[in-house]
């Protein structure tokens, strides 16, 4: 796993570069590229969310496209549109900005749901269809979308379908004095986001991304996986738990979490650091735990506090 450790950490330690003090949400963020998975970025404006997008692709030097969700915009302005050829006589189909290994779909929430739904097929199985014919998309293919969680007006709620497509919802939040102080230096002449160069390839990035689904995960981690998920399902303050899917996510994020680390096998540590980002957007909290304002997060830790953390297999001959 050194390969893949080497690998993650030349992203991380790039990404860095312009995103000041948050190694923890970076380190997510490189996490859902290396599972194949897509991203939620949520969180109020001017933190640094879309220059997280931006500086990730151009660490791993994947075609970049950016959509900027608007309420007048229609699926087509999304996956891309058919145009009649005078001259051949013929359709021929106009791709979309869907049609790109990394996306950044800017303020998902202030598009209605008919245009949002746009991004249901891409996201489950990478692929478009458009007039009855399907367009696969290149790999790797990821959305990072963000949303600001604070201005209500003007924006369509995203459906629980498509939350549930997010393999990790992460918040930076705002930078420590130091930081910012720092931050002000560093752009006193033009933007880190300028001179930061492609550190990995996209060959080794699909290799990492193979390498990872190798680790070891021992049948007491994926039983503690699983009954994480299952009691989300179970708890008084919630209405809707998490899906198969959310188990999916913290198996797959396991991998890559050890793979980060150096290790080849996951450990319950693993799943217990993801769960919060892993299964927190998933749950929907009860009418009565809202009126509380218990929040996801804190019942995801008040789950992990309460299910048992497997030990150690002693084996037997």
């Amino acid at each position: 796993m050194a390969d893949v450790q080497e690998i993650a950490n030349r992203i991380v330690e790039n990404v860095e570069r312009v995103i000041i003090g948050k190694r923890q949400s970076v380190q997510l963020t490189v996490l859902g590229l290396l599972s194949q998975g897509h991203m939620l970025i949520e969180d109020v404006p001017g933190v640094g969310k879309t220059v997280m997008a931006k500086s990730l692709s151009k660490s791993v030097g994947c075609h970049f496209q950016r959509i900027q969700f608007t309420p007048d915009m229609l699926p087509s302005d999304v996956t891309g549109v058919s145009v009649f050829n005078q001259k051949t006589l013929e359709f021929e189909f106009r791709p979309g900005p869907i049609h790109a290994q990394i996306v950044l779909v800017d303020e998902i929430n202030r598009a209605t749901p008919k245009t949002q739904s746009a991004l249901l097929e891409a996201m489950e199985e990478k692929q478009v269809t458009v007039d009855g014919f399907t367009y696969p998309l290149g790999p790797p293919f990821m959305v990072l979308a963000t949303q600001n969680p604070i201005e209500y007006e003007g924006t369509f709620p995203l459906p629980e379908a498509q939350l549930d497509r997010f393999m990790l919802r992460i918040r930076l939040g705002y930078a420590t004095k130091v930081e910012e102080i720092e931050m002000l230096e560093r752009q006193q002449h033009k933007h880190p986001i300028d001179s930061i160069n492609q550190v990995v390839s996209v060959e080794e990035l699909a290799q990492a991304q193979a390498d990872i689904k190798e680790i070891y995960l021992d049948d007491l981690v994926k039983e503690y996986i699983v009954d994480l998920v299952r009691e989300t399902r179970e708890h008084p303050d919630v209405y809707l738990g998490s899906s198969s899917r959310g188990a999916l996510a913290l198996y797959r994020l396991g991998q890559a979490r050890a793979a980060l680390f150096g290790r080849d096998y996951v450990l319950p540590d693993d799943v217990k650091a993801l769960a919060g980002a892993a299964l927190g957007h998933r749950i929907i909290v009860g009418p009565a735990a809202r009126i509380k304002d218990v929040e996801p997060e804190a019942i995801v830790q008040d789950i992990l506090d309460k299910v048992p953390v497997p030990g150690a297999q002693i084996k037997t001959k």
